[in-house]
């Protein structure tokens, strides 16, 4: 039965009174309805997706900070940590602390993990490189020993030494409380970067109580089979600068199988190598103390990727000699509750609040900050560069393919200060590049890695979503040269398939044939290649539309129907997907839906629903909306009506890879709403969980967490490159999201919200009743108060009328 709105808007008026009166203590168990969350990074476990595959770590860090220290694992090879990020969970060996991580990494290892520090209690009589299986200068430790909160990890190891760790943005420090009647010493394994480095460097002044060091590394998913050789090769160097609250009374050094007791520089690589020809090869150092007068070595350390002096400029900017670490993860827990504050939410579960809250901490780990305390950072061109005027810091780390599909929309939403940062130094690295604006950026690195322009889809959702702060002209026109004029990596194969150099591959075929031929695409696969252009134009045609650009807002809408040129309505006897072209029309053959031939990482059957700025084009061309409907239930669920929603079957959804996150959404165009509601709610219920496992596949940046989060609150992008959002129905009874630099919220308020009230039975936004699956940008970008009523049963009938359905922007009508 169909609810008046007079009863959906009732509860309303008292939650946000009680939104502005209700204080409450730090939580102690479960929250009343309409009570928000009084600090959120309680609930954070940073062990969430450290194991099945999330590749995230469980190290100190601050939002967006530049340092992110946290154990490296070792699984018996100095090589290999056993997961992509350098810690996994169900590795309980460590052979080191390093300064710098990446969240959650695709390929193995992905990159950083650098200059592990290793707190040792034995003599140093071989060198450390030397002992390539880690027998000797390696700890085994217990979880049970072992904690980690926002902005603190702690651990104890088997040898005794217990490891305290807090940060701040580009500084930290370790108390290293060792036993009484062991030696007391630190290894700087300089040169063991995930991935290995071209050369290291460590200096040791004990006279000054002071190591500074660094490595030339890089090779972003240097082990890849496909692609993996292209990158071998460095493009950044990181330095520290480290100082001790005790005297160091021994020094030495190693390169390869030397060691030199007594020595205080050592100089030498690992190379890029794997495996054997890697082992035993670099350079680091060691420090001894004198702990009898007290067990505990407090060590400060500054990193910056310019210098030395910028190491140490940071370091001092940001820490006091008298820094403890409880006094540096005091406030480092301060700041991740100010930013967790984003999203207050009420209700749920201490597993919800748990889960939703690691997903937003995930969510706002990266973009990282690149420049020191003066601005300087280090260029794409590896040269020395200072931010431009109204920027307030440089960023990196963009897994631009992955994240476009959630993280920059969220980010977008609640930190438009920071994406317009991002935004700016995105164009400013692509400015030293030539102009090209690479697709995965690392440190000052362009990667290479996966397929599409996803750069254009964000900068255009940046500047959808209200974000300001960056020289959206300048950039606009550079991603539009970059979309219009070929450039000669895009006929080379260098790095393919997987980290394919060039930007627009094949430009000039593209813009002839309307599609990217398999047969001549120097692409990862061309199929794909076609769908991911096609949103990029999409969202190049939205930008230009805010811009006034008509002609290139015309010119762009057209190129986003391309996606048409590669759906083959005949590929299969059950109706059409998307099929890999050659260069004379023809299609590639063999074809069947689970086939990855012209796909990147993922099958037709997934890449054929990516057509988020077309689905009422889609629709049609699979033989109308309800046709459109049952297929995508279809790829729901296993022929006996289960759910299939965890990936490991090429036919269905795959929570884990990016082509289909949207697809949940997709009944909300199809008139079908009840199905988006039921879907996601059952995604976010099983597939996201507590402990190490909880997160469904590697965190790509934040993708998987912000997917949860928005999921959480009833939201998800309509399409990329806009503002507009989908709606399903919440996960959590309110939730208040406040917007940095605007003085209204968005308050999000369901009331009924539970475990068995899933389903949307009417709406409301600002007071006024709403029908429609989705809401416009203006509220996403302004706040305002969308209210729900659910229910436990779906209503056939809210959000399905044909003027309810979300409006296409893929057409160059821009119509249904």
């Amino acid at each position: 039965m169909r609810l008046s709105f007079r009863k959906v808007m009732a509860p309303i008026g008292a939650l946000v009174l009680v939104f502005a009166a209700t204080t409450v203590p730090a939580q102690a168990g479960p929250l009343a309805d309409g009570v928000p969350v009084e600090h959120p990074a309680s609930y954070v476990d940073p062990f969430i997706g450290t194991a099945g595959g999330g590749t995230t770590w469980p190290g100190s860090v601050l939002p967006f900070g530049m340092i992110a220290w946290s154990p490296t694992s070792t699984t018996g090879d100095q090589t290999n940590t056993g997961a992509a990020g350098g810690y996994s969970y169900n590795t309980t060996r460590v052979r080191g602390f390093s300064l710098t991580h990446v969240n959650g990494t695709g390929c193995h290892p992905g990159a950083a993990g650098d200059v592990p520090i290793m707190p040792f209690t034995g003599e140093i009589t071989t060198s450390p490189t030397a002992d390539t299986r880690d027998l000797i200068y390696a700890s085994d430790f217990s979880h049970d020993q072992e904690k980690a909160t926002p902005g603190r990890y702690t651990v104890t190891l088997a040898s005794g030494v217990t490891t305290d760790l807090a940060v701040t943005r580009r500084a930290g420090v370790a108390e290293f409380a060792f036993p009484s009647d062991k030696p007391a010493k630190l290894l700087f394994r300089t040169s063991n970067s995930l991935n290995g480095s071209e050369d290291a460097e460590i200096h040791i002044d004990a006279a000054q109580r002071r190591v500074t060091g660094s490595v030339l590394t890089g090779s972003f998913c240097g082990r890849r089979a496909n692609g993996g050789e292209n990158n071998r090769k460095s493009y950044y160097r990181l330095y520290f600068a480290a100082d001790f609250d005790k005297p160091i009374t021994e020094t030495g050094t190693w390169h390869d199988a030397t060691v030199t007791p007594g020595g205080t520089d050592a100089t030498g690589g690992e190379g890029y190598a794997t495996g054997a020809a890697r082992a035993g090869r670099g350079s680091g150092g060691w420090i001894g103390f004198d702990t009898s007068t007290g067990p505990t070595v407090r060590m400060r350390v500054g990193i910056s990727y310019v210098g030395v002096a910028g190491a140490q400029a940071n370091l001092d900017a940001e820490l006091r000699r008298s820094s403890t670490v409880e006094k540096v993860a005091t406030a480092g827990f301060h700041a991740w509750d100010k930013a967790l504050k984003a999203v207050r939410i009420s209700g749920g579960s201490e597993a919800q609040r748990s889960v939703f809250y690691t997903a937003l901490y995930h969510s706002l780990l990266q973009p990282n900050l690149m420049s020191d305390v003066d601005g300087s950072y280090l260029g794409m061109d590896r040269k020395v560069h200072q931010v431009r005027t109204g920027q307030n810091a440089q960023y990196s780390n963009f897994s631009g393919w992955d994240q476009y599909h959630a993280q920059i929309q969220l980010l977008a939403l609640l930190e438009p200060g920071v994406a317009g940062d991002f935004a700016q130094s995105l164009y400013n690295y692509a400015g030293q590049n030539g102009g090209v604006w690479d697709r995965w950026v690392h440190v000052n690195g362009a990667t290479h890695v996966m397929t599409g322009d996803p750069s254009a889809i964000t900068l255009a959702t940046f500047y959808a979503m209200g974000v300001r702060n960056f020289d959206a002209v300048g950039a606009f026109d550079s991603l539009i040269r970059q979309a219009t004029v070929p450039h000669p990596d895009g006929l080379s194969d260098a790095g393919c398939p997987g980290q394919c150099v060039g930007a627009r591959p094949n430009l000039a075929q593209y813009l002839g044939s309307h599609y990217s031929a398999q047969d001549v695409c120097h692409c990862w696969g061309g199929a794909a290649e076609t769908l991911e252009q096609s949103i990029a134009d999409s969202s190049l045609a939205s930008w230009a539309e805010l811009l006034g650009r008509e002609d290139l807002q015309r010119e762009f809408a057209a190129r986003a129907s391309y996606w048409r040129n590669t759906f083959n309505p005949a590929a299969t006897p059950g109706g059409g997907y998307a099929q890999a072209r050659r260069l004379d029309g023809g299609w590639v053959t063999p074809f069947s839906p689970a086939t990855g031939t012209g796909f990147a990482q993922g099958t037709s059957a997934t890449y054929t629903w990516l057509v988020p700025q077309d689905v009422s084009g889609l629709a049609e061309a699979m033989g109308g909306r309800e046709r459109a409907a049952a297929r995508l239930d279809d790829f729901f669920h296993k022929p006996d009506g289960s759910w299939s929603l965890r990936g490991g079957d090429p036919l269905r959804y795959d929570s884990t890879n990016e082509p289909g996150l949207h697809a949940p959404w997709l009944y909300n165009a199809l008139g079908q709403p009840w199905k988006t509601q039921q879907t996601v709610r059952q995604i976010l219920d099983t597939v996201y969980t507590t402990g190490p496992s909880g997160l469904p596949g590697n965190d790509d940046l934040g993708t998987m967490s912000a997917w949860y989060v928005l999921g959480a609150l009833g939201l998800f992008p309509q399409t990329p490159g806009r503002a507009e959002m989908l709606l399903s129905a919440p996960l959590f009874p309110s939730a208040i999201v406040h917007r940095q630099g605007s003085r209204r919220p968005l308050i999000i308020a369901a009331p009924e919200a539970s475990t068995s009230h899933r389903y949307i039975a009417g709406a409301g936004v600002n007071a006024q009743p709403y029908d429609r699956s989705w809401v416009d940008g203006s509220l996403i970008r302004d706040g305002g108060v969308i209210s729900f009523k659910l229910t436990s049963a779906p209503d056939l009938r809210w959000g399905t009328s044909p003027q309810s359905l979300p409006v296409d922007h893929g057409k160059p009508d821009g119509g249904q």
